[in-house]
């Protein structure tokens, strides 16, 4: 279990790597199941057509909301997106720059399947077999024979190799529609990665400060909503014990005294800090209104970006460092000493 939590945190303190993982299995899991898929045609004019386009086409828009699905930051995104503006603005950048990162791991997996769809021919082959010019592949005597409805039903049969008499003129016709969805699958493959070269090449040739910003400010929105998540946890956890712990002092008083008289004076300083400690977490909130207030703030009304400075801790600080250098001015009695100048130079460096 100890391992399993501790390969969870790491997943969580690099969620950019795990959802990176996670595209790779999808597009794995997407050629593994595309290879344990079974393809059955019609082989019906009516029908060939809708199954051959709808296995190109339906199991890419699967994985592709699937992709949305398993992204955490889809919730993030749409929560940031339907807020109220409040105290702190909305920058459309960096909602687009959320979601055109969850777009493009979301692709992943559909351009592999399309991508080995096409390699493979099959699904072409049963789209598009009614098209053929059967005149072009074999013995055209008894083609011409044939009325146009008993054309169409031996195109349709083409992709099944039971229902189809003629092997050589299936053959022929096959390899020559396959040829051609293979050519598909390379310039399909070809075009995105021309596509994904260029959006490498051409991001650096604009201003590279609204990038940074809005990548960083993106990160934020994750972080603080982490750190959000886990002060509620901790608030929640001594929320409750601190709860319970009154429940049982009011309804055990007398109980609770006698252990009190007969234990020890450092379980009592030990129970004492925990209780403090417990109470600190607290954040002074101690009634459920106001935690709902709170929490009803914090998504109506979220608090600016503008850290305040603490005052008393930065002359603290300068007060320290005065007395450290001997007087205000960093000199003792009206004068410099050199041993006290150097000491103070050492000092600021390691800082």
């Amino acid at each position: 279990m100890d391992k399993f939590r501790m390969m969870f945190q790491f997943l969580q303190s690099n969620q950019e790597s795990f959802m990176n993982g996670i595209c790779g299995i999808m597009a794995l899991a997407s050629a593994q199941m595309y290879s344990a898929f079974e393809f059955s045609c019609p082989c019906m004019p009516e029908y060939n057509y809708a199954y051959g386009i709808g296995l190109l086409v339906v199991p890419p828009v699967w994985f592709f909301m699937l992709g949305f699905v398993l992204n955490n930051n889809v919730s993030m995104l749409a929560e940031e997106w339907k807020r109220p503006i409040g105290e702190r603005t909305k920058d459309p950048a960096i909602l687009r720059y959320m979601f055109i990162s969850i777009t493009q791991r979301s692709l992943i997996a559909p351009a592999v399947w399309v991508s080995v769809t096409l390699m493979d021919g099959k699904s072409f082959l049963c789209a598009f077999s009614v098209d053929l010019e059967l005149e072009r592949f074999g013995n055209s005597s008894v083609i011409r024979a044939m009325s146009d409805v008993e054309k169409l039903q031996l195109l349709a049969k083409i992709p099944c190799k039971d229902l189809f008499e003629q092997k050589e003129l299936r053959e022929s016709a096959s390899r020559y529609i396959k040829c051609i969805s293979q050519a598909c699958g390379w310039l399909f493959l070809l075009v995105m990665t021309f596509l994904a070269f260029m959006i490498r090449a051409i991001r650096p040739c604009f201003t590279q400060a609204a990038f940074l910003k809005t990548k960083y400010w993106s990160h934020y929105i994750d972080i603080e909503r982490k750190l959000f998540d886990e002060t509620c946890k901790e608030h929640a956890k001594s929320f409750a014990k601190v709860c319970i712990q009154q429940y049982f002092q009011s309804v055990s008083g007398e109980i609770r005294s006698l252990h009190q008289h007969r234990s020890s004076d450092s379980d009592d300083e030990e129970d004492e800090n925990n209780k403090r400690s417990d109470e600190d977490k607290l954040l002074g909130i101690r009634v459920q209104d106001d935690m709902n207030k709170v929490l009803w703030n914090w998504h109506t009304c979220k608090p600016p970006l503008a850290l305040r400075k603490d005052q008393p801790d930065g002359e603290e600080n300068d007060r320290q460092n005065k007395e450290a250098n001997g007087a205000p001015n960093g000199f003792a009695n009206g004068h410099a000493h050199s041993v006290e100048k150097k000491e103070w130079a050492v000092y600021y460096s390691k800082v």
